[in-house]
């Protein structure tokens, strides 16, 4: 049964009652940019900022491969562009266009083309489609934040740089780190929020003189326990939690991970007792002296 115009006014109605109904609290955010508008592009065209988007690891390639192997424009969602000197800039959605490069009978696709502006608005634009999804990695993520000038990514960035780290923008592909390396963003960005930039300075300070190959979440928090927690400050040194990686090395994480088994708990709060176990006591050496 057709719908009559009466019937199409109470809907349109009923829905923006309901629409109120379910954001009484929010307040609509200012719309400042221009509206985008859709076109057709042909998609050997289109181009792909590699300073701030993701590099096609077997994941992107295996995903490129399922949309050309199963086209269908029912399930196609236009990719989002930018205009940059004449040229579209894909900032969402490269997999599908990618895909559209590649199948033989595509001549031409429907893209959605927003304002793009600077490179710092295409990459603060790329952080907004992609901060939800699975399909981006944290250090992807926090490289297009750092491009927008994000200021907790590039403090991020200034910590890491002053104690000697690097923030990988993605793993090594033969899985060999460099000591310094890591791919803890979310874990150094909540330190920082914990710690600040010298309590975050620190404990990074410990994990260089470590010679940490990668500096991962366990030591990072680990290390951090030690330094700061009430029940563990001012009894070790700094520089002996150092020697005390240094020696273990990898068995540090192997008698936290039989340890964290064992008693339940998580492998950085098992590699803390590790860790203090193994190092010397302040105290200790000051009642010897």
């Amino acid at each position: 049964m057709a719908f009559s115009k009466n019937d199409w006014t109470a809907a349109k109605a009923e829905m923006r009652r309901i629409a109120a109904m379910q954001f009484p609290d929010i307040s609509p955010g200012m719309v400042s940019e221009t509206a985008p508008v859709l076109r057709d592009a042909d998609p050997l065209a289109l181009l792909v900022d590699e300073s701030y988007q993701r590099n096609l690891g077997e994941r992107s390639v295996r995903l490129i491969r399922k949309i050309l192997s199963a086209w269908d424009w029912r399930a196609f969602k236009p990719p989002v562009v930018v205009e940059v000197d004449g040229d579209l800039h894909v900032i969402d959605g490269q997999h599908t266009a990618i895909a559209a490069a590649s199948h033989p009978e595509i001549k031409t696709i429907p893209v959605l083309l927003v304002d793009g502006g600077a490179v710092e608005d295409r990459a603060t634009a790329f952080v907004k489609h992609n901060r939800d999804r699975i399909a981006i990695t944290p250090m992807q993520l926090f490289y297009a934040r750092l491009k927008a000038g994000d200021e907790d990514a590039l403090t991020i960035s200034q910590v890491c740089e002053r104690a000697g780290v690097r923030v990988l923008k993605y793993p090594p592909a033969n899985g060999r780190y460099k000591e310094g390396d890591t791919v803890a963003v979310a874990t150094l960005e909540q330190l920082i929020r914990r710690r600040y930039v010298v309590g975050a300075r620190k404990v990074l300070d410990v994990l260089v003189e470590a010679r940490q190959a990668p500096v991962q979440t366990a030591a990072i928090k680990a290390v951090e326990t030690l330094l700061f927690a009430p029940e563990y400050a001012g009894q070790v040194d700094p520089g002996d939690i150092a020697t005390t990686l240094r020696r273990l090395g990898r068995d540090a994480e192997r008698q936290a991970a039989l340890l964290a088994q064992e008693h339940r708990v998580p492998l950085w709060r098992a590699l803390v007792t590790v860790l203090f176990r193994n190092t010397r006591k302040i105290r200790g050496r000051q009642r010897s002296s």
